[in-house]
């Protein structure tokens, strides 16, 4: 899959890829674990006039036939930034947006290093460049994936809500429903590869400029992490703030959200001072 047999239309087909508006610019919207491109949902409207959208599932969620999740291909993060650039090269997308959430602002983060020229602007929700220094202590953390592994069912009901990070009923049931989809298996190896991540010497490769979101209260993502983002990207980054709380302000929060990005897409960035 991707690059390496070169049929683009059996990869936009494996992610359930779809380019919907009539903008002339192209947004791109990565979910996060747990999630897929349904995660987006309540903010799309608002972007079908002005904006090209590109909307497509990571290989790990439960909407992807799981027989494509290749664990040797795809435990690093390379696999999905190749996943990435081959299905904006088979929509001959030469420049756009990119929105990711979580994981996929690391993906998109690696992607802009191969392809600077690609994106005008990456705009990171819910970001952090190393998981394992600010979501858990190690050894809590294999607690967390022993639970995993022996009910995995009990375990969405009981992470879902603490992921979502906020009083939203509709947005825990439906991160539930998403996360219940995926296949425990491959749920637990995306969580393990993911925590043991660390893209902090990357951070200075970004050339485009970025957007950092942070919301009032994330458990996954503290204003330090935000902070050290923006103090280490490579590229001109700004950060917005939310008034909010959680971790998944598009599923929570969509309204509010919608400003934020909107602001975040037609604001140029600030010029970097001069050395």
């Amino acid at each position: 899959m991707g690059s390496g047999n070169g049929d683009s239309s059996k990869l936009l087909d494996i992610l359930n890829v779809r380019m919907v508006g009539a903008g002339d610019r192209v947004l791109v919207l990565s979910h996060g674990f747990g999630t897929d491109q349904s995660a987006w949902n309540g903010i799309l409207p608002f972007f079908l006039r002005d904006y090209r959208v590109v909307l497509y599932d990571l290989v790990f969620a439960g909407s992807v036939n799981p027989d494509h999740f290749d664990f040797r291909r795809y435990a690093t993060l390379d696999a999905y930034v190749d996943d990435l650039l081959s299905l904006l090269d088979a929509l001959s997308v030469d420049r756009c947006f990119f929105v990711g959430h979580s994981v996929s602002a690391m993906i998109g983060i690696l992607a802009a290093i191969r392809r600077p020229r690609l994106f005008l602007k990456l705009i990171l929700v819910g970001a952090s460049p190393r998981q394992s220094a600010i979501n858990f202590i190690l050894e809590k953390i294999e607690e967390v994936f022993a639970a995993m592994e022996a009910n995995y069912e009990a375990w969405v009901r009981g992470f879902a809500p603490l992921a979502v990070g906020a009083d939203v009923p509709a947005a825990v049931s439906e991160y539930g429903r998403t996360l219940s989809d995926m296949r425990p298996d491959i749920s637990l190896f995306v969580s393990r590869s993911v925590f043991n991540s660390d893209l902090r010497g990357f951070l200075g490769l970004v050339l485009p400029p970025c957007v950092v979101v942070q919301t009032a209260n994330d458990m996954s993502v503290p204003p330090s992490v935000t902070s050290y983002l923006r103090a280490h990207l490579g590229g001109r980054t700004t950060v917005e703030l939310l008034g909010e709380e959680g971790h998944m302000p598009h599923l929570s929060h969509p309204a509010a959200f919608v400003q934020v990005l909107h602001r975040a897409l037609t604001t140029d960035p600030p010029v970097a001072p001069a050395h």
